[in-house]
């Protein structure tokens, strides 16, 4: 299970994606300009297609002098998000509309274009047949102003979406370690990257028709581990509708005709949105290294942090199992099987299973390192490490040695306090969406509702919270499907 060779090759951008970055009603050739020239007549469907999270919209007449002067400033923070060469693809579509141009005169109207150049930030599907007025401020639509330069606008962005983008990023060189080693906020994009390997995972599940009756209570676990830590509220509310119909899932999956497994495989665990066909905290400089393997690492340490002691154990089996269970990297799987099997004793605190886990996976990158050196097949842009490197944890060591450039792991003198409290900070505070937390049940629902999982002992403290997202669960389905009676979730005995 690797980090930088996942031997998993990243959907590209959809044909529909693709469209955006060609010209508009032209010949399909590939415009010089990054920004995307938009009209009445297609502004809707662009906004609804883009993969990216927001949209920021230019409103500016042709025959405007500022506005041909303001262009140069645009294109160039464009370039860092538009494109097939984008540096930061999927985040931020940049488009522009001419209010000059008869037929955009009611669109124009509709987002009340008072001057010239005028921007407008939002979630790309809040323009969709959406409008602007300045004087409510009850749309998610916002007036950009004091961004006259280049930096004024992506220093603007970076305080919208926590980030540290710069103009002078280039493609790949801004997330490579040892480029960028002390920007601890990079990690903070990767919440993106967890969905994408969440979606992944589930989706190769499905491809390979791996739930059997033999493994499908290891897949329940982990799916209940997921319900109650994975750090994206998407994910964590997608694994819940499936939980509550597992059974009838499971059997209609085995049964399936070829039609109704394709709508098995539209079934999205962490949202529409998901997937959206690229990475970015795990984007490798070639297709076939770093993505779903990097995504998957980060999504199973996400998880080590966020359990309770009484939990850690547990947490640990239902990882393991996973990965034997459905992980289809045969090699990979059986290094990681005998990593689990020479635990001897239960964890008894999540800093032990939390320190095994980033032990574990410095292990394989050490293995790595000698097997791609041989091979020639490490990513030159992403050679493997051992982790956290010097510059983003120097408390993390007491001593250590380096040759050729590469940490050893069996040379450094680790302080364990330091990595425990770094890797909780890293993958638990800093890795997190970029969305708003909302609350899942209204304040005022006080319906009772009840959803029984009995389950081993040793598992009383991931059931009793399984058990709350179970019953959130429960509230989503019967509000969808208009049912009058409660839902119950089978026992793990029953499977």
């Amino acid at each position: 299970m690797e980090t930088t060779s996942s031997g998993v090759i990243p959907a590209p951008f959809s044909a529909g994606y693709r469209s955006i970055l060609q010209s508009i009603g032209g010949d399909g050739a590939v415009k010089s300009d990054y920004v995307v020239e938009l009209n009445a007549a297609d502004f809707d469907a662009v906004l609804e297609e883009t993969p990216a999270t927001y949209a920021i919209v230019e409103f500016f007449a042709n025959w405007c002098p500022a506005c041909r002067n303001y262009k140069p400033h645009y294109e160039k923070v464009a370039k860092l998000f538009n494109g097939a060469d984008a540096v930061h693809p999927g985040i931020i579509l940049m488009t522009r509309v001419d209010c000059a141009v008869q037929v955009n005169t009611n669109l124009c109207d509709k987002f009340s274009v008072g001057h010239y150049p005028m921007l407008l930030w939002g979630p790309h599907s809040k323009f969709v047949s959406g409008s602007w007025d300045p004087e409510k401020n009850t749309s998610e639509i916002r007036s950009i102003n004091d961004a006259r330069t280049a930096d004024q606008l992506l220093n603007w962005i970076n305080k919208q979406i926590n980030s540290s983008y710069s103009l002078d990023d280039e493609k790949y060189e801004h997330e490579h370690l040892h480029a960028n080693a002390s920007d601890l906020g990079q990690i903070a994009r990767a919440i993106y990257d967890v969905e994408e390997a969440t979606f992944t995972a589930f989706d190769i599940i499905l491809e390979h028709k791996m739930i059997k009756s033999e493994n499908r209570a290891s897949l329940i676990k982990f799916f209940q581990l997921l319900v109650v830590h994975h750090p994206s509220r998407r994910c964590r509310k997608g694994t819940a509708e499936i939980l509550v119909d597992f059974d009838d899932f499971a059997a209609k999956k085995e049964t399936a005709v070829v039609g109704e497994q394709g709508a098995f495989r539209n079934f999205k665990i962490c949202g529409k949105d998901v997937p959206r066909g690229n990475w970015m905290f795990c984007r490798g400089s070639k297709n076939e290294t770093r993505g779903f393997s990097c995504g998957l690492w980060v999504l199973l340490h996400s998880l080590s942090v966020r359990v309770d002691d009484g939990e850690s154990h547990l947490a640990f089996t239902t990882i393991c199992d996973f990965i034997r269970s459905f992980f289809i990297c045969e090699e990979c799987r059986q290094h990681f099987s005998e990593m689990c099997s020479s635990v001897s004793n239960p964890f008894k605190k999540s800093r032990d299973f939390i320190l095994w886990l980033w032990n574990t996976h410095n292990k394989v990158n050490e293995r790595l390192m000698k097997e791609e050196a041989s091979a020639g097949t490490a990513d030159p842009k992403f050679p493997k490490i051992i982790w956290p490197p010097s510059q983003l944890c120097p408390s993390c060591y007491l001593r250590k040695t380096i040759k050729n450039d590469r940490i050893l792991n069996s040379k450094i003198n680790w302080d364990y306090d330091e990595v425990y409290k770094f890797l909780i900070g890293y993958y638990g505070e800093r890795l997190e969406t970029l969305h708003k937390e909302e609350s899942i049940l209204p304040e005022d629902e006080d319906e009772e509702l009840i959803v029984v999982v009995p389950i081993e002992a040793a598992a009383l403290a991931i059931a009793i919270v399984s058990c709350l997202f179970g019953a959130v669960a429960c509230y989503w389905r019967r509000r969808q499907k208009f049912l009058k009676h409660k839902y119950y979730l089978h026992s793990l005995k029953s499977i």
